[in-house]
């Protein structure tokens, strides 16, 4: 079975999708670490509630991005991680993190890639005036929000949504979206080609 470690920075609703579908037996993996850089992420509970080692590494600790980066591999390499999950990790990464981990690091986005990258990505998509958003897997790659995607769901945008309402909407998806991604990759039915993810059902 996979080993999962999960990075998280804020109220970790994904990483619960996942824990949930865990305690189903739908993810065909298994979280064996879930790792915050934030004091007060709530996500760190949600771990502690079901057992699994929640660990905190925090900026004040490790100011340098570099050994900061090389704090969280260690940890993701002491419990022998085969894929790492971003649910909410508000950091980017060091070139040499992302190369010991390529193809084996999956994020979860809110909205249709290659649109409304970074932060506000909601918030973003109504002040442009688009008519529609949603959500996006992908793995993670050099650039940011760039890398080959896994999975997308639409989500309407109404006249009268904000940046909250929207995000309301969107995040039950993120969450069908990453557990079934999570899934694939574990059972090994996902293959990157070039800029494509061929998913093998």
């Amino acid at each position: 079975m996979r080993r999962i470690g999960v990075l998280v920075s804020g109220r970790g609703s994904n990483l619960q999708a996942l824990l949930d579908a865990e305690s189903r037996g739908e993810l065909s993996g298994q979280i064996v670490v879930v790792i915050s850089n934030k004091i007060q992420a709530f996500a760190l509970e949600r771990a502690r509630k079901v057992g699994v080692q929640a660990i905190l590494i925090t900026k004040s600790e490790f100011p340098d991005r570099q050994n900061f980066d090389e704090q969280i591999a260690e940890v993701l390499r002491s419990y022998k991680v085969d894929l790492v999950v971003l649910a909410g990790y508000m950091r980017m990464f060091t070139e040499q993190f992302i190369i010991e981990f390529q193809d084996r690091i999956i994020n979860v986005h809110p909205s249709l890639l290659p649109a409304f990258k970074g932060v506000k990505a909601q918030w973003q998509a109504i002040e442009y005036g688009a008519k529609v958003s949603g959500c996006s897997t992908h793995f993670v790659t050099f650039d940011m929000d760039a890398g080959p995607i896994i999975m997308q769901k639409a989500v309407p945008i109404f006249p009268d949504d904000t940046g909250e309402t929207l995000s309301k909407r969107i995040l039950p998806e993120e969450h069908r979206i990453l557990v079934k991604s999570v899934r694939l990759f574990c059972e090994d039915k996902l293959r990157i080609e070039g800029r494509n993810v061929i998913v093998k059902e």
